[in-house]
């Protein structure tokens, strides 16, 4: 009997601690879902508020918790930089991506953010088109999504996907199961070799539906009655900052996009809201497909998602257009869709999601000056051969400066060694002829960026912005509310990637799986957004982060 007794309490002593193993298993959403919205100012949450339903954008403030003082904290405030950004937490100095292209500074060689010319593109009929040919190559750091793989032992599923292939590759990281963007010359969603060899037979199937034919086909009408429209220009003014297409040169509702479509092709849908409802055709159908958020060993799945579309009408159309407006009334629909799907697959409270913008948007300067307001269209293009002109003058030659790629001088080093001229007097020559341009507000010398007599604010993002390999010797500053454009038809439309808040104010919001309700005005930044989502899930953050985990707590 004292043999069997003590047998007896061996095994329940040990299918004790099994059971307490397994309570104790870390405690981590079945779901993290990152959705960017491609630039999104943060005004557009309130701004718009009452134009929008409540299952979208009202729905996370709503239900979950906001940082209403989130900022960018570096230049230049480009998309390849800002999703790299969101999901390592580093910026351009550390994670190697300084632009959407950006120059080798020691061969003069241009390089995309995400191309990769040892890679495949699979799905399309060329492997060689260069579409294909992109990985995450250049990303020199790990991202929140490499965290959770590397947590799980890769039992975590990660899927990426955007429209653009730089907002699908660089949030899924190095190490996700996949990552898919658009090709709009074909009008098919497609990888590269770098994640697999085929397209799974969902994507397959759905590419084989031409989807986006279809819905350009159905034409772009506007989801209330225009006149009411009043966070934008009437209907008279439609055409006097919006930039149109060849044979459409004024935008306006209803967009013929059945009729567009024959000349401009299906390219065009990424210039319409329906750019967004493909992209969530393909989140819907990689969450029932790959079993996201139902994974087989119990482990955190996670969907990057990136909405490419608000950028490319905000840059055609400007931030100020009915168009965009529209657009996003339409985007918050598609928002409720998600949402839902997610609450019907997953289950509510059971995921996890934040929405933030890899930048947000310059009001269309013409707009601004026409309403008595400061902002000013600062062509900087057009000074890259005045200022080799004058360089030569005093140097003798013409070719000293490549660019003013990004908002920053970069040199031609080959010639300035040829010709022996010293770096440190060029460079003050360039910052002396740049400062007299009207709307340049400082030019630093990057090196000496930490002494030079600017505001603090705009210093520490200079040196964050700053990459010894891949960025220029010089940054250019414009005044609050100026920018670059580099359109044929540069007074319409808008850009971003300066340094004021208009281009770097952007929403931060988390929701979900154990997150409270609230919000907070306390200023956190791009760079905190991975440490916070590494936090929650108990992960190390990745390994080039300098942001910090963010009080969801309300004050």
């Amino acid at each position: 009997m004292k043999k069997i007794s003590l047998t007896l309490l061996t095994l329940m002593i040990l299918f004790g601690s099994l059971g307490a193993q397994n309570k104790t298993q870390v405690d981590r959403p079945k779901l993290v879902v990152g959705i960017v919205v491609d630039q999104m100012r943060w005004d557009y949450l309130y701004r718009l508020y009452d134009r929008y339903g409540e299952a979208g954008f009202k729905r996370l403030l709503n239900e979950g918790f906001s940082f209403d003082n989130c900022m960018v904290n570096y230049i230049p405030s480009f998309t390849a930089v800002g999703h790299s950004t969101i999901y390592t937490g580093s910026v351009p100095s550390i994670h190697g991506i300084a632009g959407n292209d950006f120059i080798e500074q020691t061969t003069g060689r241009s390089i995309y953010c995400t191309e990769d010319f040892k890679v495949k593109g699979v799905g399309l009929d060329d492997p060689e088109n260069k579409a294909g040919k992109m990985s995450p190559y250049n990303l020199q750091v790990s991202t929140v999504t490499d965290q959770l793989k590397y947590a799980t032992n890769s039992r975590s599923k990660v899927i990426g996907v955007a429209l653009k292939d730089r907002g699908s590759i660089l949030p899924a990281g190095h190490a996700a199961d996949a990552a898919y963007w658009f090709d709009a010359k074909s009008g098919r969603w497609i990888t590269s070799s770098y994640y697999m060899k085929e397209l799974p037979k969902w994507v397959k199937q759905y590419n084989s539906k031409n989807m986006p034919e279809k819905y350009l086909s159905q034409d772009w009408n506007p989801t209330y009655p225009i006149s009411t429209y009043i966070q934008s220009p009437d209907s008279k003014m439609l055409g006097n900052y919006e930039l149109g297409f060849k044979g459409y040169e004024t935008p306006s509702f209803p967009m013929k996009t059945s009729q567009m479509m024959k000349t401009l092709g299906v390219s065009l849908i990424q210039y319409t809201p329906y750019g967004n409802t493909t992209t969530t055709d393909i989140a819907k159908l990689a969450i029932d497909n790959e079993n996201l958020g139902n994974n087989k060993f119990g482990d955190t799945d996670f969907l990057a998602i990136s909405y490419s579309s608000p950028d490319k009408m905000a840059h055609h159309y400007s931030i100020n257009s009915i168009l965009t407006e529209d657009a996003y009334i339409k985007l918050d629909q598609e928002l409720a869709d998600l949402l839902g799907y997610l609450d019907r697959k997953v289950g509510k409270g059971k995921y996890l999601v934040f929405l933030t913008a890899d930048h947000a948007g310059t009001p269309n300067a013409k707009y601004m000056n026409e309403n008595k307001m400061s902002g000013a269209l600062v062509r900087l293009m057009t000074y890259e051969k005045k200022i080799n002109e004058y360089l030569k003058s005093k140097y003798g030659r013409d070719d000293l400066v490549r660019s003013f790629n990004n908002y920053q001088v970069n040199f031609n080093y080959t010639a300035i060694k040829h010709a022996g001229i010293n770096l440190e007097d060029l460079k003050q020559t360039c910052i002396d002829y740049l400062q007299t341009i009207d709307g340049v507000l400082y030019a630093v010398d990057m090196k000496k960026a930490s002494v030079a007599t600017v505001p603090q604010y705009i210093k520490e993002k200079i040196i964050n912005g700053y990459n010894r390999e891949y960025s220029g010797e010089i940054q250019i500053v414009l005044g609050a509310g100026s920018y670059d454009l580099e359109f044929s038809e540069p007074t319409k439309g808008g850009t971003h990637g300066t340094w004021g808040p208009d281009d770097a104010h952007i929403p931060f919001i988390l929701m979900g799986w154990k997150i409270p309700h609230g919000s907070t005005t306390d200023e956190v930044y791009m760079t905190d957004i991975a440490p916070t989502i590494s936090a929650l899930l108990k992960i190390q953050m990745p390994n080039g982060a300098i942001g910090k985990p963010v009080d969801y707590k309300m004050k």
